[in-house]
This record gives structure tokens, sequence and C-alpha cells, in this order.
């Protein structure tokens, strides 16, 4: 049997201004995920569910949702994508959202991205493509806070 091959990740923080509700609907409302995530992206929310996005602009991610934590956690492990090189490891994203003194913290923890060198690319644009949906995630939300005011 074939040794597992070694993977790598990543993690991204992103301390929010507004409570829980508003972030995981930002997360599991399929209009909302569209404005903030990639345009058309939409997700079943419900354990079991699909998630579907390009993140990357370039590659059509779908995942189930294994976790379903309403409010507070969200995992999805990505089905095998024929664009993407092989993998032996499963692709998982977690998204963790904490109750904080000024609103919320969101986690996404980025996990089992083969760290063989046919993946050094599509590992920089699924890390990269994240962090900037986070930046836009944070302005939706500012914005919607804004309007609240």
């Amino acid at each position: 049997m074939a040794a597992m091959e070694k993977t790598r990740g990543y993690a991204h923080r992103l301390d929010l201004r507004t409570g829980l509700t508003p972030v995981w609907a930002a997360l599991t409302d399929s209009r909302l995920l569209g404005q903030w995530c990639s345009p058309g992206a939409t997700i079943s929310a419900r354990p079991g569910g699909l998630f579907r996005a390009c993140v990357d602009r370039v590659t059509e991610l779908e995942a189930c949702i294994d976790v379903f934590m309403p409010g507070q956690r969200l995992r999805l492990i990505y089905l095998p994508c024929a664009s993407l090189p092989p993998a032996e490891s499963a692709l998982v994203d977690d998204f963790i959202l904490e109750p904080a003194r000024t609103g919320t913290i969101l986690r996404l923890l980025g996990s089992g991205v083969p760290g063989s060198p046919e993946w050094d690319i599509p590992y920089l644009r699924q890390r990269t493509g994240w962090q900037a949906a986070l930046v836009r995630l944070r302005a939706l939300l500012d914005a919607a806070d804004a309007e609240a005011l």
C-alpha cells in the first residue's frame, strides 16, 4: 500500500463587526453567496447538501456539506474535479464562526491539498481566491450593517 501523499492547507481569519446571524446567512443563502463568493455560486444549506462555486474564476468546484451546525460551522468536502490533478486526499474547507465582543470571528480552514508540484497553482488559486472572497464578504456585511443604522 502506497503512503498517503503530504498535504498542505491554509487558514484565514476574518473579524467582523456584525453578529452571527448575518454571517451565517451570507454563507448559506445562495443569493448572498453569489454576491461575495463568486457569481453563480449556489448552496443547498443542509447536511449532505451541495455547494457549487468557481472560487478562483477558473475551476468549477462542487462540495458536499458534511458538517452543518447553524450559526457555528459549515464544512465542505470537495468532489473530484476533472480539471484538477488527481488527489489521494480529500480537499476540505471548514468555516467556523465564533461570537466575539464586537461581532463575529469567521475562520476558514482549508486542508487536504496535495503537496505535489502539479498542485502548486490550484493551491494558490484556492487559497488566494478565498482570501479575495472574504474581503468581499466583509464589504457586503459592512454595507448591510451600515444600511441597518
